[in-house]
């Protein structure tokens, strides 16, 4: 139960930020919050991540639940900390940017960075949100996931029998 909480407060989140955006645009064409590196900056993205596939909105209402379902099916089937939070996060992020391109036909972006004088695409806090749960995978798949020893058996004899 409290990863479902915690899946409704982070898309909430990130729903409140992007309808903020989207309600006051007209004041966040270039909004300095410091100078030369963070600005808050309103985008309209009809694309993925740093604007790929743009114009693809029909593509990503049919790909994002197929994916969520995959997703969600793991995180049933798990029951490791670590990897059902990433998973949450994961979830939390593909959700709130699916509701952006259901209901408004884009995702709202804001959060413009110049690291090191480099233009960062703008992004918003689902896709932060993404990026945490893939830092969490990581972490995950390198210090605590084992495979099976019912797959390394498998492999073992594969090996033998290859002459490896």
């Amino acid at each position: 139960m409290i990863w479902v909480i915690l899946m409704i407060i982070l898309v909430g989140l990130d729903q409140w930020t992007k309808w903020f955006f989207f309600v006051n645009q007209s004041q966040f064409s270039h909004f300095e919050v410091i100078k030369d590196f963070f600005y808050l900056t309103y985008v309209e993205n009809r694309g993925a991540a740093f604007g790929m596939m743009q114009n693809f909105r029909w593509g990503f209402l049919i790909i994002t639940p197929v994916v969520l379902v995959f997703l969600i099916i793991y995180f049933i089937k798990n029951r490791n900390t670590l990897l059902r939070s990433a998973l949450t996060f994961f979830i939390a992020g593909a959700v709130g940017n699916f509701i952006d391109r259901l209901f408004r036909g884009f995702v709202v972006d804001f959060l413009d960075f110049y690291p090191f004088g480099y233009d960062f695409p703008v992004f918003n806090a689902a896709d932060i949100f993404v990026n945490i749960g893939a830092a969490l995978l990581i972490i995950y798949l390198i210090f605590i996931y084992k495979e099976p020893e019912k797959e390394k058996e498998e492999i073992k004899e594969v090996q033998e029998q290859n002459g490896d």
